[in-house]
């Protein structure tokens, strides 16, 4: 027996040495792979420390602004100084003078606006999503303003500026930021407040929104529209967080980054920071939170009403999520979700790697829902024209509404950043009404050999405007009281870069 004992003990050090041999190879080939990456750039190195945080002595939305006013002469002064002409460069965002350049553009989209009504309707705050900038929800900005609303675009802590403002920047300071966003168009006057949220903002716009029913001295919010909304995302965000700490212990800059990308937008970062994910990963935790909390003392049946549109596929957030996190837990208070359903007549079913039906069935089954549910579809699978097939909770009826759309030749699907962007998107659109003054990114796919290009072909084929804006753009405007004799005058604002 001893003798046993002792070759087990031998056996399983042996086997603990040997794992923990394999485990460090691996971390080795990690690290190795990860440091192989392009090289770090001003704009990912940069410390602008002019940004908003939970710290920051700014107490209003207008402090907010002269913050920012010094946050973006900084950025001039450490990176756009230092980076010299274009040259060859030419879609350098960081390059001034290049395709990229925002200072192109009339308006500096990165950066924080107010449109003011006349005789507002509506307030309407608007909260663009991760790695991104108020340019995201232009377009629905312009719109709600001709519409006689009051529009707040924040540009969120991180955002904007340098992919390097991501590395550090908290939740709390994008929360702190959305109060005091809010707080400034708030007013005594019984006008409405709305938040629009897109991606990581419709999670800001629900986080808030959860925290005005705890809290009284946070005002309130009439309704929420989110698009693409981030209320959840894969377990592997929670470990992001170790890559990072893991560079940081070793003096290892590029462990902080996820992508080390060619910054060739001139309203979003290429690049992405590993603490991003974090970021999200904690915010939707913290909404889940928050849910748990109101729903056991009650209080979450005073939840306004939510419109969420989002895509049956989307690589970025977990689409189901939004329902089982998010929806099945509100009281009924009108609250409805519009899904866009993958383009039928593409017969693209048999080579996508996950397929929607069944989402799209349990939704359409699943008993006692208290909120109604729309899909936009294919009229029949041989035809590109759409309509929107609805649900009322508690009825076995199905209406239907042809919309006057059709898929595209060549879309077998929405995209998670698709969703905000017109089709006549000066950026981001494949038929915009006039040439725009920079770059152009929504008919990008070009053909040849791979691996060719400095931007990748994935997201050369990534769908980056929304063919059916139009639809989803009146029925938020419907949905925010905001939809009568609104349309042309807005479209006259688009142009208005």
């Amino acid at each position: 027996m001893p003798l046993a004992r002792s070759l087990l003990l031998h056996l399983t050090r042996l086997a603990l040495y040997g794992g923990l041999g394999v485990l460090l190879t691996l971390l080795v080939v990690f690290v190795r792979y990860l440091e192989g990456r392009p090289d770090l750039e001003l704009w990912h190195l940069a410390d602008l420390d002019e940004e908003f945080t939970t710290d920051s002595p700014v107490t209003t939305f207008m402090e907010y602004l002269e913050l920012e006013e010094r946050l973006f002469a900084q950025l001039d002064d450490k990176v756009y100084a230092r980076t010299g002409p274009p040259g060859s460069d030419q879609i350098n965002r960081y390059k001034r003078g290049s395709l990229a350049d925002p200072a192109r553009w009339p308006r500096n989209w990165n950066r924080s606006y107010v449109m003011e009504a006349g005789e507002p309707r509506a307030r309407v705050l608007l909260l663009h999503g991760l790695s991104d900038a108020p340019y995201s929800l232009r377009a629905m900005a312009q719109r709600l303003h001709a519409a006689g609303a009051t529009v707040l675009g924040l540009r969120i802590p991180g955002h904007g500026t340098a992919p390097s403002a991501l590395v550090e920047v908290r939740w709390q300071d994008m929360a702190a930021a959305v109060r005091l966003a809010v707080r400034h168009l708030s007013s005594d006057d019984d006008l409405p407040l709305y938040i629009v949220g897109y991606s990581n903002g419709a999670a800001l716009a629900v986080d808030y929104t959860l925290a005005s029913l705890e809290q009284e001295d946070h005002p309130s919010v009439a309704g929420l529209v989110l698009l693409s909304p981030e209320i959840g995302v894969t377990r592997a965000a929670a470990l992001a967080v170790w890559q990072a700490r893991l560079g940081h212990l070793l003096g290892l800059e590029k462990l902080a980054w996820n992508d080390i990308l060619l910054e060739y937008e001139p309203f979003k970062y290429g690049s992405f920071a590993v603490n991003a994910g974090d970021v999200s990963y904690r915010i939707t935790r913290e909404i889940g939170r928050k849910l748990d909390k109101l729903s056991a003392s009650g209080r979450l049946q005073a939840m306004p009403p939510i419109l969420a549109f989002t895509s049956v596929i989307d690589a970025t957030v977990v689409a189901p999520a939004l329902v089982a996190n998010l929806y099945n837990r509100l009281p009924a208070n009108d609250h409805a979700l519009v899904l866009f359903d993958i383009n039928r007549q593409a017969g693209i079913e048999h080579v996508l790697r996950w397929q929607p039906d069944a989402m799209i069935d349990a939704l359409r089954k699943a008993p006692g829902t208290t909120y109604s549910f729309s899909l936009v579809t294919n009229e029949n699978e041989h035809s590109p024209a759409v309509v929107a097939r609805h649900w009322q909770p508690g009825k076995a009826d199905i209406s239907e509404e042809p919309l006057g759309l059709e898929w595209p030749d060549d879309v077998y699907s929405l995209s998670h950043v698709a969703l905000p962007f017109p089709p006549d998107d000066p950026v981001y659109g494949a038929h915009p009404k006039a040439a725009g003054p920079g770059i152009h990114l929504g008919d990008i796919a070009l053909r040849g050999e791979r691996g060719a290009l400095l931007i990748s072909d994935s997201a050369m084929l990534r769908l980056r405007w929304n063919p059916f804006y139009s639809y989803m753009e009146e029925r938020s405007l419907r949905f925010l009281g905001l939809g009568e004799g609104s349309g042309q005058g807005a479209r006259t604002g688009r142009d208005d870069l």
